[in-house]
């Protein structure tokens, strides 16, 4: 047997075991989205006896996680977080979670500049034969390790091995937990007639040869389909989609005219299909790097006809992008919209777009423009209107750069919803917006 084998088996316990290896007031840095340590998550209020208080920077949401939902543990663990999911915003009432306001490119670098994680809890792949486990879908930051106490390893075996730049070599670990789960897949949505109009505006901006970077969700994929009529489209963006592997596929991608990185994919995490993770292993036409890196807005700067291409929730008349607030309430987080945005506006060509719906239908079934004279009072404003060059809708094309308020004030109630243009108008002259 090797020395990493042996190894290996002296790490390997059950996660019940290795949970008992948390100390008290710990400040655990957990893996996020495709790395989330689902297993360890669930086994985490278990320590509830043994601890005053442990601190989660990342916190969880693919299930409601007794640690998290259960109120009986609610006065032993705390949650930090820099993006809220479905299971952060849940219990955010409760007291017990709270955002840290951060662009991505500094969700690891700066948060340790004041936070120091001594325990670290994520998801990889099994042991390669050189002893390293892969954590290429995740994002997080290796620095964490020179902190770290505690080091558990989820091992789950159709995780993809991704090139890039993350690694744990065995010796680092403490603790090594197999499991019989599957990596959490997301599938892709059904896109409406608005998303593929929003998607055929936004092609329209986007020339052959640039590099782009898309975000998540319905409209972003709506622009991916768009794009099958381009060629040689790069890649530089945080988070790999399903929508990147398609575009792959048919050809449109071959990151041949890239300034930077020519010939790689570059990605700082994914999430997406069974067909993106089956895609992403072993190709050595992706790199993953780490978001200091890939969300800096001066590396992003040196990709020639850098393109950004985001969505928000709402935008007022004068280009102010609201994307992670409902007013008052926390919806996400900052992301790394601004990083890219910036790193666009100072590449050459570039172009930094926010694609989104003219309107929206809230619970009460009433429609509303998501295009505002004023931002809903408390939204935070993510995106400053200095970094916006294109504001798209189904309804077409609203230019922001170099324009005046009143230019932009004209563009915007040009692609608002028709229902609301007048209402628009009307308050754009009371509020002197001209």
């Amino acid at each position: 047997m090797s020395n990493v084998q042996e190894l290996y088996q002296q790490k390997l316990m059950t996660m019940k075991e290795a949970v008992q290896q948390i100390p008290d007031n710990a400040l655990i840095s957990t893996g996020f989205g495709a790395l989330e340590p689902i297993w360890f998550l669930r086994e985490l209020h278990t320590i509830y006896d043994k601890i005053s208080k442990v601190t989660v920077y990342g916190g969880g949401g693919m299930e409601k996680y007794p640690y998290l939902f259960d109120e009986q543990y609610r006065d032993k663990f705390f949650v930090q977080s820099n993006f809220y999911g479905a299971g952060t915003r849940a219990v955010h009432p409760y007291g017990q979670v709270s955002l840290i306001p951060m662009h991505l490119h500094g969700c690891y670098s700066r948060y340790y500049e004041v936070w120091k994680p001594n325990v670290i809890a994520t998801t990889a792949t099994r042991m390669d034969k050189h002893g390293y486990f892969n954590l290429a879908l995740g994002g997080w930051e290796k620095r964490f390790l020179d902190t770290a106490e505690v080091v558990i390893i989820e091992v789950v075996d159709d995780m993809p091995n991704v090139p890039g730049e993350y690694e744990i070599h065995v010796s680092e670990v403490t603790a090594i937990v197999e499991t019989d789960r599957n990596i959490p897949t997301m599938k892709a949505g059904t896109l409406t007639e608005t998303d593929i109009a929003i998607g055929n505006h936004v092609a329209t901006l986007v020339e052959d040869g640039s590099t782009i970077q898309l975000g998540i969700g319905a409209v972003p994929d709506a622009v991916a389909q768009a794009f099958k009529s381009k060629h040689d489209l790069g890649v530089h963006t945080e988070m790999l989609t399903s929508s990147f592997a398609d575009l792959v596929e048919c050809g449109v991608i071959t990151n041949k005219k890239k300034s930077l990185h020519r010939g790689k994919i570059i990605g700082a995490f994914a999430n997406g299909t069974r067909k993106l993770f089956d895609f992403l292993d072993g190709n050595p036409s992706v790199y993953m790097m780490p978001t200091y890196y890939v969300n800096d807005p001066w590396v992003i700067a040196k990709n020639d006809k850098m393109v950004s291409i985001n969505t928000c929730i709402e935008v007022d008349l004068s280009g102010q992008i609201a994307s992670e607030s409902l007013g008052t309430r926390q919806f996400s987080g900052s992301g790394g919209q601004n990083d890219f945005a910036e790193g666009a506006i100072h590449s050459k060509d570039g172009k930094s777009i926010i694609a989104m719906a003219s309107s929206g239908t809230n619970r009460a079934g009433e429609k509303y423009s998501k295009i505002k004279s004023i931002l809903t009072p408390g939204s935070i404003v993510t995106m400053s209107r200095n970094n916006i060059d294109y504001i798209v809708t189904e309804h077409g094309i609203a230019p922001m750069k170099a324009r005046t308020v009143r230019e932009r004030v004209e563009n915007l109630i040009a692609i608002a919803d028709p229902d609301f243009r007048p209402q628009l108008r009307e308050e754009a002259n009371k509020l002197m917006l001209w």
